[in-house]
């Protein structure tokens, strides 16, 4: 019987040598090794531009290492999925769709995943809130009727390409902001995963069955083309769905995530619950008790970037605007305060200036025309 993966991350889950093992500026000689193989084969095949004195390389060596380390430092693995992904962002156009995307599109797949808080944990790693209960019924109905409008067109069905937007934004925005933060442990090492709280509060079993393929879509997607950008999943709030379980196996006797408080018959349902994603995913996942929540994201971030729900200081829930934390604000120099929300909450990647800054621009379309804006700089580098 499959065990849920019950309670909080071991206390080395948060330390630094747990953090920095297999990341780049830490890797043993023999990473190092498969490393230079990795980039020798994939220039050899014509998937990797080295840098040359007027030329960055085409892929940086953070972006390498993921698939590395999402193939256990074998080369020739990690070449194969690198290869896959590059004709699959070949395929759907990838830069292109993240240039043009309707920002109205790209704001309403936003509404439906997991949404970036603006915070960072204590390693610097962005922290994402999911809050699964608010997306009823009525809502995905609304959004899968928007999609099937959608102007994008690629191989893949309109729904997905709005979600590699949200995935491009993640590797092209958030965490090369996250990695240019002064002051962060480890400046050495890039930025390039992400913390999720998932709260399934308020969730019951149907609503919860109804978006599997949606979340199953998300998980894949990632698995498969965007290795190694999820450090681990805090699930809070089990108690509504597990009383939706319990109902539903009462009502089927009288008819015919270790869990504090869960039926037997969970470890059942968790079976077919992780056959939703995969093994990679599953393990990342921590179910928490309520009384976990708190204790838990406190081993891994300020009290100040934890949402008041759970315990902590931040005025944040899904739909609203990322809250940036003071040390990511100050080193920020908005072009014009009123662009903050288009910075934020839009499609927007990261350019260097002449005079040596990064440079944010907001790009998509608006009503079909192009747009592409400066919005805001950062000058001081980590």
């Amino acid at each position: 019987m499959a065990e849920p993966p019950s309670g909080p991350p071991p206390a080395s889950a948060s330390s630094e040598q747990s953090r920095l093992k297999g990341h780049l500026g830490h890797l043993t000689k023999q990473e190092e090794a498969a490393l230079i193989d990795f980039k020798k084969l994939s220039a050899d095949q014509g998937l990797y531009r080295p840098e040359t004195d007027t030329q960055r390389p085409s892929h940086d060596d953070g972006t390498l290492v993921r698939y590395l380390r999402a193939r256990k430092f074998v080369p020739q693995d990690a070449f194969a999925q690198f290869k896959d992904t590059e004709k699959w962002r070949k395929d759907n156009n990838l830069d292109a769709l993240y240039e043009k995307i309707e920002i109205q599109d790209y704001q309403e797949a936003r509404s439906v995943y997991p949404q970036w808080t603006g915070r960072r944990d204590r390693r610097g790693i962005p922290v994402y809130l999911y809050e699964v209960g608010k997306l009823d019924s009525k809502k995905m109905i609304a959004y899968s009727q928007a999609t099937s409008k959608s102007k994008a067109k690629g191989p893949s069905p309109s729904r997905m390409l709005r979600l590699f937007a949200l995935y491009e934004n993640l590797t092209r925005f958030v965490m090369p902001l996250c990695s240019a933060v002064p002051g962060r442990p480890n400046p050495e090492t890039p930025v390039d995963q992400s913390n999720n709280i998932v709260d399934i509060s308020r969730v019951g079993l149907k609503q919860f069955w109804n978006l599997r393929s949606h979340m199953q879509d998300a998980s894949q997607l990632a698995t498969a083309h965007y290795p190694e950008t999820l450090d681990r999943i805090f699930v809070s709030s089990l108690l509504h769905l597990l009383q939706s379980l319990l109902w539903s196996a009462t009502s089927m006797v009288t008819k015919t995530n270790q869990i504090i408080g869960a039926p037997s018959f969970f470890p059942t349902v968790w079976g077919w619950i992780k056959k939703w994603f995969d093994p990679i995913t599953t393990s990342k996942i921590f179910i928490l008790s309520q009384e976990q929540v708190k204790p838990t994201l406190l081993a891994f971030m300020d009290i100040s970037s934890i949402p008041k729900k759970y315990g902590g200081e931040l005025d944040f829930e899904c739909g609203m605007m990322p809250s940036l934390d003071p040390d990511l604000r100050k080193c920020l120099e908005m072009k014009d305060p009123k662009l903050e929300e288009l910075f934020l909450t839009g499609p927007t990647r990261w350019v260097d200036s002449d005079e040596g800054e990064m440079v944010a621009l907001s790009v998509g379309s608006i009503d079909g025309n192009p747009h592409k804006e400066a919005v805001a700089t950062m000058s001081s580098l980590a």
